[in-house]
């Protein structure tokens, strides 16, 4: 699949070729689906509480006798069905009960399907070079306007922060324009916007980062990962070495 190359005036400079099966060949709608409504589970805050009967402060005086009032029989105050009393069926959950998880491997599967999807309904925007001179937001909304991208809009910037600022500073105060890092890229955020706008160097990087071990390598040799035990065992420890030196010190001085 050949995609096109814009720059900054949203004249076309050249293409980019993408291999479909590295993206899963076509769309697989039902791992997307599974994929979204995991990552949406995971930012529910969950944080949501209610008291119940035990937990209302206030007396636990019965309010009046048993027999003899014509009333029905009560106790305390803080019942349900009083004002001001505890829920029958508070809410106790937290966030971890709303955590969804999936495999690592099915994640990645998702994300790079979606991005197919995205490519075959032309709403991805390749960038030569996705950087700005200054911080304005004028020039990034004439951007958006040459690139005809008239709805919502996902902003991949590069991880650098020093290569992005100028454009995460332009980019938000326009509304309808999301930005994420292209190592966060998910899809999530690629189906809650629009266009996906990304620069080739950060596109190419991400297709052959992490994201592109969809099989066993992904266990085996992942790409970024930490220091062996073996490698972090051979690597002396300061803190251990100055208590050493300490511990000579003073049997000298002995």
């Amino acid at each position: 699949m050949k995609v096109p190359v814009y720059n900054i005036q949203g004249s076309e400079v050249g293409s980019i070729t993408i291999d479909e099966k590295s993206l899963g060949s076509t769309v697989n709608p039902s791992l997307i689906k599974q994929a979204y409504v995991m990552y949406h589970a995971n930012t529910r805050q969950g944080s949501a509480r209610t008291k119940k009967r035990s937990q209302i402060e206030g007396s636990t005086k019965k309010m009046y006798k048993q027999k003899g009032t014509g009333n029905a029989r009560h106790g305390d105050r803080k019942v349900a069905q009083m004002r001001g009393g505890g829920h029958a069926h508070s809410k106790k959950r937290t966030r971890e009960d709303f955590h969804l998880d999936m495999p690592k491997k099915m994640r990645r599967k998702a994300n790079r399907n979606a991005l197919l999807a995205k490519l075959i309904d032309n709403e991805v925007r390749v960038m030569d070079s996705l950087s700005l001179a200054t911080p304005k937001t004028r020039d990034f909304a004439d951007m958006l306007k040459a690139l005809k991208i008239d709805r919502t809009a996902l902003l991949a910037l590069s991880a650098d922060g020093d290569k992005s600022r100028n454009v995460l500073l332009s980019a938000r105060n326009v509304g309808d324009v999301a930005t994420c890092r292209v190592d966060q890229l998910t899809c999530f955020n690629m189906l809650n916007n629009r266009y996906l706008v990304i620069s080739k160097d950060d596109l190419e990087g991400w297709l052959k980062g992490p994201s592109s071990q969809t099989g066993k390598e992904a266990k085996v040799s992942p790409m970024g990962a930490a220091a062996p035990a073996k490698e972090k065992a051979a690597k002396p420890d300061p803190r251990r070495q100055r208590a050493i030196a300490r511990r000579e010190g003073g049997k000298e001085k002995a």
